[in-house]
């Protein structure tokens, strides 16, 4: 599959080596095409980059890997037309630092990040994932040992569907993987992310995972 993973820093860079790793066809997108990041990224990993809108066009499904409060930015900048009838995973939370440490997570009018994207772009097919759990763990689920879960939100059951098969590539289980419904329940991940930001503090470390056990 072509993907297009917009956003150069760690969580784009670990998302796309691994999808490379994984034989598709990716395109590392950035502000400009000449961001070093991007490029030094493509070199090793013998792929491509430019600007976000040359890795949207291109692709047959796009990961926003920006940071939550600059993505509709940057999905702008991609482009309705490239966006247009493509899934669109939303990995991103809008996390504002500028006070310091803990971030505030930005909601205007209480509404995610993801939904968000979804209204300013209603020809895209958005599912949220991913984004209560450090990196790493993201692309390979063994770091963290035992039972713990991804969470799946989004309006569209195909996209749903396409996300959850992505999502096992990566190691993820059937049983791990929990669709909480449409793309409201976004909220409710984006908001774990203060829990997580706190557990990091404490425990030192990105391996760890949220579980859901009953």
């Amino acid at each position: 599959m072509k993907i297009a993973v917009l956003g150069t820093g760690e969580v784009g860079r670990t998302l796309a080596t691994r999808l490379a790793g994984l034989d598709h066809e990716v395109t590392m997108g950035s502000r400009t095409a000449d961001n070093t990041a991007a490029k030094e990224w493509a070199e090793a990993n013998a792929a491509a980059h430019g600007t976000f809108a040359d890795a949207a066009a291109g692709a047959d499904l796009v990961v926003n890997a920006t940071g939550g409060l600059v993505s509709l930015a940057a999905l702008t900048a991609a482009g309705a037309e490239n966006l247009r009838g493509k899934v669109v995973v939303d990995v991103s939370n809008p996390l504002d630092f500028s006070e310091g440490f803990p971030p505030k997570i930005v909601t205007p009018d209480g509404v995610s990040a993801a939904e968000q994207l979804q209204r300013a772009f209603p020809e895209a097919r958005v599912v949220k994932t991913l984004n209560t759990m450090n990196n790493a763990v993201m692309v390979d689920p063994s770091r963290v040992p035992g039972h713990h879960n991804v969470f799946l939100s989004g309006d569209d059951a195909e996209a749903k569907a396409e996300v959850s098969a992505l999502l096992q590539s990566f190691g993820w289980a059937d049983d791990q993987i929990l669709d909480l419904g449409d793309l409201t329940s976004a909220r409710s991940v984006e908001q774990l992310v203060g829990l997580w930001v706190r557990l990091y503090g404490l425990l030192g470390t990105g391996d760890f995972n949220f579980a859901v056990v009953g």
